[in-house]
């Protein structure tokens, strides 16, 4: 019998406090996190938004760069993120197939509806966008992988919580709130919960324009073997190419495309 590998837990493991925390990884991380949030910063920028000296703050670029996380453009001085990143962000992908299986059937909807494919999961009580099949269209949605946004106005996101169990949708909402973007927005629980009955008895979700006003969403979920949504595909487009009427045609072949993902990936749906 192979023997169990050793955890290597340490006994207060469960403890959260500050006082596990490192100090100089919160304040790579922190930094790392501006850079990725920026379209590039000069030193001076980041020890600003930071409120820290530049001396420290050179330091822990310096060993950024040194793992490839972080890279200086000489022109300007301009610091951005470095290819190391994107490598270790890349192991997050790996542990699900669910990218992989849904590379197809996203480029396919992209091909069958014009428009652009996204596919994300819920990580911190938010989106996450996993991967993406741009519509070759001048005016498009864009959701970077690693993009994050607040799961009641997303197509995504409140397919998602459609087939949560109401507990932990209460729990979302009092963690994060409902906190309006658009006249559109949804920020009653009732009219959430409404919405999100809506969603179950049709198969699909519709962010209409509740995120960003001028753009529209529909998405369906990717159930897992036990049968929990574990993510959502979804199509984007401007409203004005994706008017409500054509919400159903639209969500049809999202749910479809969903349902070939769920099971791709030994799912069901409940």
């Amino acid at each position: 019998m192979t023997p169990p590998r050793p955890r290597g837990r340490p006994r207060a493991f469960a403890d959260k406090t500050d006082q596990n925390r490192v100090q100089s990884i919160d304040r790579a991380m922190l930094l790392l996190q501006r850079l990725a949030d920026s379209p590039g910063m000069t030193l001076s920028e980041l020890a600003a938004a930071g409120g820290e000296s530049a001396a420290t703050v050179y330091r822990v670029l310096v060993t950024l760069q040194a793992h490839g996380i972080a890279e200086l453009e000489d022109p300007g001085q301009v610091w951005h993120v470095g290819g190391g990143a994107f490598r270790i962000g890349s192991a997050f992908l790996r542990r699900t197939k669910v990218v992989e299986r849904a590379r197809q059937p996203m480029d396919r909807l992209m091909r069958d509806t014009g428009e652009t494919a996204n596919l994300g999961i819920e990580s911190g009580d938010q989106v996450l966008f996993l991967s993406q099949v741009e519509t070759h269209a001048a005016i498009r949605a864009f959701f970077p992988p690693g993009t994050k946004s607040p799961m009641h106005v997303s197509g995504i996101g409140k397919a998602l919580l459609a087939w949560y169990p109401a507990d932990r949708v209460a729990g979302l909402v009092a963690r994060q709130g409902l906190p309006g973007f658009t006249p559109q927005t949804i920020t009653d629980a009732a009219a959430l919960a409404a919405d999100l009955a809506a969603t179950r008895a049709r198969g699909f979700a519709i962010d209409d324009q509740e995120r960003a006003q001028g753009m529209r969403c529909v998405a369906a979920p990717i159930f897992n073997a036990h049968a929990e949504p574990v993510a959502g595909l979804s199509v984007s487009a401007p409203a004005f190419r994706l008017p409500l009427a054509d919400t159903d045609r639209i969500g049809a072949r999202v749910q479809a495309a969903a349902d070939e993902v769920t099971a791709a990936t030994g799912g069901h749906r409940p």
